[in-house]
């Protein structure tokens, strides 16, 4: 994957941002890439920390509505300087990312309302496992035995966070895992246009006005006057949302995937402890064996989707 088409526009499940192989232009400079992909992913959970607190007094739709209204207002000026940047060599595909992070966005922003923040975020981590499944018919990917055992044991971690048929069990769950299916929808999508000479100033333009049109068409029939406060509260998620992601790809720039995918799921850690100052919420012990199992089943797949590039790049030699 090229630098102009690193999945960055991150919706809800931000482990799984990371190309395919290293960006072009790469300085190696790991403590730095490391760095900065920690920041990303405070900012990151500020960003769905402001999700939930507007999901308590305002309709999903909305809420997502107002971090794309701010997203496509930075993007704005990219694009009326310089039209041509939005002229996509693949629109279709384009505009099918932008609806899938938009799905992703949806669901989570959704899920975030009825759950606490460090499950709906260990439940999003799934999202490599799916992306995995999904490269299968759509790119056309051989998946072995290992990595499809993987999947299956990220599943059982996904079960153990949701507990089905206990008491413990919400409904809600299933909105997390809907996201990251969406989310894995967009990022195969993305791998697809690999080979596009599209920017990232024209793949982040799409996804910023695909959402906005979107969710502007869906937003009369949600519609709820927002308060002052819960304006601003959107507007600050749509600037650390946009931070992060610039974070990201500097991050990338600096140092190998390899060397950064670990540290997005520092994720847990941030959204557990805004989830603990903002909304009194502590994960239990469940919630934090599932999470390891769920990351450890992200981590191993991404080993082996390594190894896999490598021998393929050999070959090409």
């Amino acid at each position: 994957m090229t630098e102009s088409t690193v999945p960055i526009a991150k919706a809800g499940p931000a482990a799984s941002i990371a190309p395919d192989r290293a960006m072009t232009r790469q300085v190696d400079d790991p403590v730095r890439g490391i760095l900065l992909i920690v920041a990303a992913m405070v900012f990151f959970s500020m960003s769905d920390a402001c999700s939930k607190l507007l999901g308590q007094v305002l309709p999903p739709i909305e809420v997502v509505w107002l971090r794309y209204s701010g997203f496509t207002l930075l993007m704005l000026p990219a694009l009326l300087r310089r039209p041509a940047l939005f002229r996509s060599a693949a629109p279709v595909l384009q505009i099918g990312r932008g609806l899938g992070l938009l799905g992703s966005a949806l669901f989570f922003t959704a899920g975030l309302r009825y759950l606490a923040m460090a499950d709906a975020t260990a439940t999003s981590f799934v999202s490599p496992l799916f992306i995995t499944a999904l490269s299968i018919p759509v790119l056309g990917e051989k998946v072995g035995l290992r990595r499809w055992s993987a999947i299956f044991v990220g599943l059982i971690g996904v079960l153990i966070v949701v507990r089905p048929g206990t008491s413990a069990f919400n409904p809600a769950s299933a909105l997390p895992l809907l996201s990251s299916v969406s989310w894995a929808c967009g990022i195969v999508l993305t791998r697809k246009m690999s080979h596009s000479n599209d920017g990232m100033v024209t793949t982040l333009g799409y996804a910023a006005l695909t959402g906005f049109v979107v969710t502007s068409a869906m937003l009369p029939f949600v519609w709820e006057a927002p308060s002052w406060r819960a304006v601003a509260i959107g507007g600050f998620m749509a600037c650390v949302s946009t931070a992060a992601q610039w974070l990201v790809v500097q991050g990338y720039r600096r140092a190998n995937a390899s060397v950064l995918a670990p540290f997005s799921y520092t994720q847990l850690v941030w959204s557990s402890l805004a989830g603990f100052l903002l909304f009194s919420m502590i994960p239990d012990l469940m919630t934090l064996v599932g999470a390891a199992v769920i990351i450890a089943s992200g981590l191993y797949t991404a080993h082996r989707e390594r190894i896999v590039a490598r021998r393929r790049l050999m070959g090409l030699a």
